[in-house]
């Protein structure tokens, strides 16, 4: 269990939390939500100590242990994976080096004989002799096979770098867990699996996350952070977000009758407090006028983005082609003979492990990169807007935000883009921002700006929720369900999977499974596990 009470930060004259007052306990996970800017993660770092509140304390249980997940990928570049996994566990981790430590001595001691008694009762006693076997399985869980276990962080690609440090995190049943984004980079089997094990959890945990399917899935609770205040919900996130626009809807109908009340109050006291016979009825109204408060309806830090893609023209029946499409990069086959037709009112997804052949596609389709041998061709009514995973190209000149998408707009007027901008939350002084300092979030918001003034009837996006907060995802998501044309996406997102797609392509070392059905009928089709047990079985097989 762990609690804070009364806890309060400022920044300046900036209060960030107010007297929060929250308890967290055993065998529940409390999903931290919260526009950006709101707190989330230094919540976070309050609860772990990292931060000191201005006022108030944490409180856990005394002899309990805190675990945190690390973010920072490269501090244990000269450490062996498994050794990192086992730090996640300090207490037992200092058991094991001092212990060793002492058998290494070539003097050993009659004292040193006592000391390594002492430990190895406290290893034993702290399920030493399982650490090893209990940290490769959490390892293998996550999806870092066995061959890297021994191997140097340093020598680990950055996705199994996150995943060792996620399972440090999960190592040795922390008494209270809190996960910062712990799904960023994880593939679905690894998110799937980090699902199971968190609902298999009896102890507390808290985590930040921007993914919805996530928060519905593991989330026993929803702490709001909202108003420098956070408010507890039992329920998952989709609970949270009906319950939460209830009571909004609830206290805006109360003081809409107060509203009326007061007007008739008003009214009859304007046209009778000078009637003689009128003037107590008047007087008494005064009174009641004088007791009734219309409730503070303070105004929330979320503000979704308004994202509205609309076409300039309908696309006709072709749309695109891709046939026999081959590309390998640094000696690996990304592309194997790949051949699509995209019809007119397709949206798919393109899912599965190999993030970076998702991306090439992408980019040969975009004239971003050439293909080693296939070809492709887009119909003659078709207009593509490209949204790259990498978009850090799109924003190196120094310039404004208003100059910015200026170059893109048909309208080459400032007000119109200025106006444009304020749609996208850049209201103000905001709009005159230097692109080159923009936040990875404003610049995923500009290029979303860029592609509604394309007008484009065939959209192209690479993991577009990356850096977004829950209610600019929610905006996205909404507006990709009600375009109209065509779709082509990748997203580890899934219940933006879910809802937007209606075809699922999987592009795997031996060409694409290719399936006309949502996300989770993909998921669940018995055809397309057998594939893909197929296909496992033969890069084993490769190795």
């Amino acid at each position: 269990m762990i609690s804070a009470n009364g806890v309060t930060l400022r920044f300046g004259k900036r209060t960030l939390f107010e007297n929060v007052n929250i308890k967290f306990t055993p065998g529940n996970c409390y999903g931290l939500i919260g526009a950006n800017g709101a707190g989330k993660t230094t919540f976070l770092k309050i609860l772990s100590g990292e931060i000191e509140p201005s006022q108030g304390e944490v409180v856990m249980n005394p002899g309990e242990r805190l675990s945190v997940l690390k973010q920072n990928h490269h501090e244990f570049e000269d450490e062996i994976a498994l050794q990192v996994v086992m730090m996640g566990n300090s207490e037992l981790y200092g058991v094991m080096k001092e212990k060793d430590a002492i058998y290494a001595k070539p003097d050993f001691s009659e004292e040193d004989g006592i000391r390594a008694g002492e430990l190895e009762a406290k290893f034993a006693e702290m399920g030493g002799w399982n650490a090893e076997a209990d940290a490769g399985t959490l390892l293998n869980g996550l999806g870092v096979e066995t061959e890297f276990h021994n191997k140097c962080m340093k020598d680990l690609t950055e996705v199994q770098k996150v995943k060792v440090l996620l399972a440090s995190a999960l190592f040795g049943n922390p008494d209270v867990l809190l996960l910062d984004e712990p799904t960023n980079y994880l593939d679905i089997e690894a998110i799937e699996w980090l699902e199971e094990f968190l609902i298999n959890f009896e102890n507390t945990v808290i985590v930040v996350s921007h993914d919805r399917y996530f928060l519905n899935t593991v989330c026993t609770h929803i702490a709001d952070i909202d108003f420098g205040k956070i408010q507890l919900y039992t329920g998952n996130y989709d609970f949270w977000y009906e319950s939460s626009q209830l009571a909004l809807k609830q206290m805006k109908d109360a003081n809409k009758k107060k509203e009326d009340k007061i007007k008739e109050l008003q009214e009859f006291i304007q046209r009778f407090s000078a009637n003689a016979s009128k003037s107590r009825q008047a007087t008494s109204r005064k009174k009641l006028l004088e007791k009734i408060e219309l409730d503070k309806i303070k105004p929330s830090n979320r503000k979704y983005p308004y994202i509205d893609f609309k076409m300039d023209r309908e696309p006709g029946k072709e749309i695109l082609f891709i046939e026999n499409l081959t590309k390998t990069l640094d000696g690996k086959k990304l592309l194997n003979n790949i051949s699509i037709n995209v019809q007119n009112g397709d949206k798919i997804a393109f899912v599965g492990t190999m993030g970076l052949a998702k991306t090439e596609l992408f980019e040969i389709l975009t004239d971003n990169s050439a293909q080693e041998s296939g070809e492709y061709k887009f119909g003659i009514t078709t207009s593509v807007a490209y949204f790259p995973k990498d978009n850090s190209r799109e924003f190196r000149q120094d310039i404004t935000l208003v100059d910015w998408l200026m170059q893109y707009s048909k309208e080459k007027d400032e007000t119109f883009v200025r106006g444009f901008l304020g749609r996208m939350l850049f209201s103000g002084e905001e709009a005159l921002k230097k692109v080159s300092v923009l936040s990875g979030g404003e610049k995923v918001r500009c290029m979303f700006a860029k592609m509604m003034l394309s007008g484009a009837n065939v959209l192209i996006f690479d993991e577009p929720t990356n850096h977004l907060d829950l209610e600019s995802i929610t905006a996205l998501n909404n507006a990709l369900i009600n375009f109209k044309g065509v779709i082509l996406f990748t997203s580890h997102d899934h219940q933006f999977v879910q809802t937007v797609a209606n075809r699922i392509i999987e592009i795997t070392p031996n060409g694409i499974i290719d399936k006309r059905m949502t996300y989770d009928e993909y998921l669940e089709s018995d055809e397309t596990a057998k594939k893909r047990a197929a296909i496992n079985i033969e890069d084993e097989d490769s190795l």
